[in-house]
């Protein structure tokens, strides 16, 4: 932007030159940064859910604990789910392990359920939802508002580019008037 300012009060042909290799440098990056975005976004999905199914097998709670500060925890109260898929993820952990009893962490519970403890006796006051759907989501989102983002600023630097190469043809080269 400085340089493009800077432009326009000195005239000078070699920041003009300086303002194109710029442009075209930054709309190289951003379209790569666009691709990058929209591949990036289609092929988390696996590997997202091998993490969370990962997590949860990992996870070391009771039924009795108090809402722990886990990532697990944290990600299902925050974005109101249970499990991976949903909330008998839980039960395929807690049977895994001898000494886990049949129930969901307290994270599970909705919101309007104070009293609620992960007890699978009250499935109702547990969320229905899993969590890797909203994850997906939430990573989709931003994958594609990056895309735009980044496609917009391209369109941007190419109005700049056609521009300043429309200034550049309609100057005279006044460095070699001498000549």
């Amino acid at each position: 932007g400085v340089l493009a300012i800077s432009i326009s009060v000195r005239c000078s042909r070699n920041q003009q030159g300086t303002l194109m290799y710029l442009l075209l440098l930054l709309l190289c990056l951003e379209m790569s940064s666009a691709a990058l975005a929209r591949s990036y976004s289609t092929r988390t999905a696996s590997q997202l859910e091998s993490a969370m199914g990962y997590l949860v097998d990992q996870h070391n709670w009771t039924c009795s604990q108090d809402p722990g500060s886990s990532v697990v925890d944290v990600m299902q109260r925050k974005l109101r789910c249970c499990g991976v898929h949903n909330y008998t993820d839980w039960l395929k952990a807690s049977s895994s392990s001898w000494n886990l009893p049949a129930c969901v962490p307290e994270s599970c519970c909705k919101e309007m359920h104070s009293q609620c403890r992960g007890d699978l006796g009250h499935v109702e006051q547990l969320s229905e939802e899993g969590c890797l759907k909203k994850l997906e989501d939430q990573l989709c989102f931003a994958m594609l508002y990056v895309f735009w983002c980044c496609i917009m600023l391209s369109i941007f630097e190419l109005l700049a580019g056609v521009s300043n190469g429309i200034l550049m043809r309609h100057q005279p080269f006044h460095d070699l008037r001498i000549l």
